[in-house]
């Protein structure tokens, strides 16, 4: 029997609409999992909707094939079922098979203004062109609430972004593992509720399959955990330059680094009006400084154990950010680059080549690689692969992408943290977490994922100062 769970209980994995049919061919039995996948669709919707009027749109394919194991299953429940055949299955092919059984009235799209409850089974993730025609425009004007098999037709389950058009869903239902387009804008925001269920696909096709794509969790990644023998200088030392106008965004991110376990943190400031400010305002963390960009760079270099440096929070995109960045790449320290060090390399994104952690919003990102585009997940990816580092685009869909090709989206940052210095403690958090040891790809994760948590337990007034308070509860 099909299960389906809550979002936070399914495995990590994406798949990619063409992964999802290779873990179709290799599993086999295509009736049974169509059979499977209705009665998962089903099963959701008698859940959470009051029997009604219900009309399933029913495209040519297996997702159609599933619209009828739908309506077959709703009606022998007592529902008001009826079905809008869009184009006749091809003949032999599972969907077909699923077709002939139903037995119950078939209407045309004008009836969709009388339904209660809306099956949206026209076409799968996978869809190669854009939606459009009499079945786009019928839901377009539904008004009533629309259950989505797989995704809103018209959405790429790939990239999440909208072919033509996409219905804004009230629920959708997919099987095996969730698609990256659930999580990527626009996508999840068509989606509404997601479940995915579980339709009997072994988890053994996904040795072959290998997929390199994962949704954000800590099942991803370990945090450091200090023990007896621990000391500061063994938990990490971190270093973040901070500029003379903008003082309060290195304050954050030392800060966050700090609550996020780091051993050591240090302010290194290029006039002493700066160092002064630092060493009232975070009396906890060390104060270097020094007349001037290159001196402080001297100073810096000058201690073996400043091994991870964060450039860039409230730092302009001048040569002297830009020298900083190239010395501290040359001498094989960790740099996590963020603001004005990106910006200061705006069309030369291989002076960044060898950075650790490179943590850009979407303008940054255009600034140094291109636009992003609609598909996220091959830009960031595309942009780790240049610079031989992680590269984390920065959204409510944050994506990671590693060099090796691995990628994660992240979904659980709350709207809350689209307010100012929020940016610089994330840097500080994975600044810290890369001091600690932790691997950068793994150390951006877990960085993207504490910080949302964070947010949502603070809940909307959220100020970027309030983010480090709460990671103690979540390390």
């Amino acid at each position: 029997m099909a299960q389906t769970h809550p979002l936070s209980a399914i495995s990590s994995e994406l798949l990619t609409p063409a992964e999802m049919t290779e873990a179709d061919r290799l599993a086999g039995n295509g009736p049974a999992l169509m059979a499977a996948a209705g009665q998962a669709v089903a099963s959701a919707i008698r859940q959470r909707f009051r029997p009604c009027r219900t009309l399933v749109l029913a495209g040519p394919g297996n997702n159609g094939g599933d619209g009828y194991v739908v309506a077959r299953l709703l009606e022998q429940a007592g529902w008001d079922v009826a079905v809008v055949p869009l184009a006749a299955p091809r003949a032999g092919s599972d969907a077909a098979e699923a077709a002939a059984r139903w037995h119950g009235p078939r209407r045309g799209l004008e009836e969709i203004g009388r339904a209660g409850l809306v099956v949206d089974a026209v076409f799968g993730a996978g869809l190669a062109r854009d939606f459009d025609g009499p079945a786009a425009e019928a839901l377009r004007a539904v008004r009533a609430p629309v259950v989505a098999v797989d995704v809103p037709s018209g959405l790429d389950g790939a990239t999440g972004a909208v072919r033509g058009f996409a219905a804004q869903a009230a629920l959708t239902v997919t099987f095996f593992r969730a698609k990256p387009g659930h999580f990527l804008l626009p996508g999840r925001d068509r989606c509404g509720e997601l479940v995915v269920a579980d339709i009997g696909l072994p988890a053994t096709v996904l040795e072959t399959i290998q997929s390199r794509t994962f949704a954000n969790g800590p099942a991803l990644w370990t945090l450091p955990q200090p023990g007896a023998g621990s000391h500061k200088h063994s938990r990490g030392h971190v270093t973040i330059i901070s500029g003379r106008e903008m003082t309060g965004a290195a304050l954050l991110a030392a800060r966050a680094a700090r609550r996020a376990g780091a051993g050591l943190v240090t302010l290194a400031c290029a006039d002493a009006a700066s160092a002064t400010l630092h060493r009232l305002a975070e009396p906890g963390a060390l104060v270097v400084e020094a007349e001037g960009s290159s001196a402080l760079v001297d100073a810096i270099l000058a201690d073996a154990r400043r091994e991870t440096i964060l450039v860039g929070p409230g730092l302009p995109p001048d040569a002297g950010t830009r020298e900083a960045v190239t010395r501290f790449l040359a001498a094989g320290r960790k740099l996590l680059a963020d603001a004005g060090a990106l910006t200061a390399f705006a069309g030369d994104p291989d002076g960044l080549r060898g950075a650790a952690i490179l943590t850009p919003h979407a303008a940054e990102f255009g600034r140094l690689f291109g636009r992003v585009g609609d598909d996220r997940l091959s830009a960031t990816r595309a942009a780790a692969a240049r610079i031989g580092g992680v590269v984390l685009l920065k959204g409510s869909d944050t994506v990671i992408a590693a060099p090796d090709g691995r990628a994660v989206i992240n979904h659980n940052a709350p709207p809350s943290l689209a307010t100012g210095g929020t940016g610089d403690v994330l840097a500080g958090l994975a600044g810290s977490l890369l001091a600690q040891g932790m691997p950068a790809f793994e150390a951006a994760c877990a960085a993207a994922w504490i910080q949302g948590e964070a947010a949502q337990k603070i809940g909307p007034g959220l100020l970027a100062e309030d983010l480090a308070g709460e990671f103690r509860n979540l390390m």
